[in-house]
């Protein structure tokens, strides 16, 4: 399942690049800025801005959505099929996220940018989520752009058992990779994953030779410190050949979307990182004989 297609992209990977980003992820980041990514099933989004109150909603007869004096009233777990509300409302108060597309549908849309990839040397990146936790349509999907000689390269956490990732070898052309903490304990309390099986793919990962890139996104309160990013570009040091680091520095452009989605956001009120506040992980990076670039 997906949640976008996005095109024309110029970061996540070399020139024009569309992006597919996929539903599911088996990590719950406090600083997600695509919460409508998390769940491996549909999304209902609500924004009480656009509705108009048109009642066509209510009129369908669809368990889980009422009316009081607050306004609609959407209980998610009460929905028996979110896809009964994807055209309902003519507003787009209330919109599904999630949407099943079979190989050959993306490949068609992947097929529109061909022009765009020749001229810029971009290609496809898939995102999330995390596409590492799909099925085996992923790896069809690889296959035929493999087949096709288009560049690809995929956004990944790593937090899936090897051979979710070993079924991919020789078929991505760079794997950017998260490289969130170096305290076990505290990506476990702001992402509810486990470190230990991150870091030991992504050793097994360098060492199978494929091309990483790796991304740091820089968290207020998880790891905007010197002393901790330090500690996290030395480990990236220790994974020879890697060579190259993105730091992407938290936002907030999610926050309306927790609010839609009827989610809290524990990371709302944080102030966005400055690019300029990344200076010193910079420079400690390039001392370190890395290349580095920052927001992608």
């Amino acid at each position: 399942m997906i949640f976008n297609i996005q095109r024309f992209s110029t970061h996540d990977g070399n020139g024009i690049r569309t992006m597919i980003f996929y539903k599911g992820c088996p990590l719950q980041c406090a600083w997600c800025c695509n919460p409508e990514s998390q769940s491996f099933d549909y999304s209902i989004l609500y924004d009480r801005r656009k509705c108009k109150s048109f009642g066509d909603c209510l009129a369908a007869g669809i368990s889980g959505i009422t009316h009081s004096d607050k306004g609609l009233e959407i209980n998610r777990s009460a929905v028996p099929n979110p896809e009964f509300l994807r055209n309902v409302c003519l507003s787009r108060a209330i919109q599904i996220s999630g949407e099943e597309k079979s190989t050959e549908e993306l490949l068609l849309e992947i097929e529109k940018d061909l022009p765009f990839y020749k001229h810029s040397g971009g290609g496809v990146t898939l995102s999330g989520g995390e596409p590492l936790s799909q099925g085996e349509n992923l790896v069809e999907l690889l296959t035929l752009l493999k087949n096709k000689n288009l560049d690809v390269a995929m956004e990944t956490s790593l937090h899936v058992e090897w051979p979710h990732v070993e079924r991919c070898l020789g078929l991505v052309d760079t794997f950017l990779v998260d490289v969130k903490h170096t305290d076990g304990e505290k990506f476990k309390q702001y992402t509810g994953g486990n470190l230990s099986l991150v870091n030991t793919n992504l050793k097994q990962l360098v060492g199978k030779k494929e091309n990483v890139i790796a991304r740091i996104p820089v968290i207020p309160d998880f790891n905007d410190s010197m002393e901790e990013m330090e500690k996290i570009v030395d480990f990236i040091d220790s994974l020879h050949p890697i060579r190259e680091i993105h730091f992407l520095p938290y936002h907030t452009l999610g926050t309306e979307k927790y609010a839609m989605l009827g989610m809290e956001y524990v990371f709302g009120k944080k102030k966005p990182v400055d690019e300029t506040g990344l200076n010193n992980y910079i420079d400690y990076a390039r001392n370190k004989g890395f290349t580095v670039k920052t927001g992608g």
